[in-house]
């Protein structure tokens, strides 16, 4: 229906394209953003029963990536404190790089980190069919733009801290208003990824403080942000996914 949907909009002159596609992206982002984990797991379990008959000794990969993903996502609803923004991001990062982290089996360890996850969202985006990522994208284009505008989440500010790296790393956010006219949907979430993994890096690296005052605000669009993602990427997982080769898969279960 959301493909039909997006087609017939697709016909309309351009002055009425925008104003339709936000309309699109609001209710069905909106039913997206309702969903549970609960939901979510009900959703994929006839491909989890149809792939575990496929799936050998070990099961079917893709099954397990996405268990692996919502084990932490689940955790993320039992934490007491709704502000405890460090150890969500950490656990939703952790659910992403269930769904995206290869073995490189030459190397016998897994794939770059940063690779591997662009590439995940290169064929993420490729196959949604439904335009749930595209309906994220627009309807959260403001906090989109509060992320590129942040200089503590951009690499280039960190090269040499000051205030012309700090205009330069704000330009990102100008330059998505462009990107949003040409719906490049993968270089978008591409780059808002990126400066999400800054922050990601920081924390698992030991470079910020638990529960720190200086980057509360960082942390929190962030951690909003990746919650849309992740939801939006797991539906694209279930509707049209299931299939798809993901590459070997790190760590396999062991008996």
């Amino acid at each position: 229906m959301l493909q039909i949907q997006w087609a017939l909009i697709d016909l309309c002159v351009p002055s009425a394209q925008a104003n339709l596609k936000w309309t699109l992206a609001k209710a069905s982002f909106d039913m997206t953003d309702q969903l549970t984990i609960r939901d979510l797991r009900r959703r994929w379990k006839p491909h989890k029963d149809r792939l575990g008959a496929q799936g050998g000794g070990h099961g079917h990969p893709t099954p397990i990536r996405f268990h692996r993903a919502c084990s932490w996502l689940a955790e993320i609803e039992k934490l007491p404190d709704g502000d405890d923004h460090d150890r969500t991001l950490i656990y939703q990062w952790i659910a992403f790089n269930a769904l995206y982290s290869r073995w490189d089996e030459k190397r016998q360890e897994p794939e770059p980190d940063k690779t591997s996850w662009q590439d995940f969202l290169d064929q993420i985006v490729s196959m949604d069919e439904s335009k749930y990522l595209e309906s994220m994208l627009i309807e959260h284009k403001k906090l989109v733009e509060a992320i590129l505008d942040d200089e503590y989440l951009s690499k280039l500010f960190w090269k040499n801290p000051n205030q012309g790296s700090a205009r330069q790393a704000r330009r990102a956010k100008f330059a998505s208003r462009t990107w949003y006219l040409e719906e490049k949907w993968t270089l978008i979430l591409d780059r808002v990824m990126d400066r999400i993994y800054q922050i990601r890096c920081q924390l698992i690296h030991g470079a910020a403080t638990y529960n720190g005052k200086l980057n509360r605000r960082s942390l929190k669009r962030c951690v909003m942000m990746l919650e849309h993602v992740m939801m939006a990427v797991l539906q694209v997982w279930i509707d049209h996914g299931a299939d798809q080769d993901w590459g070997p898969m790190c760590y396999p279960p062991q008996s």
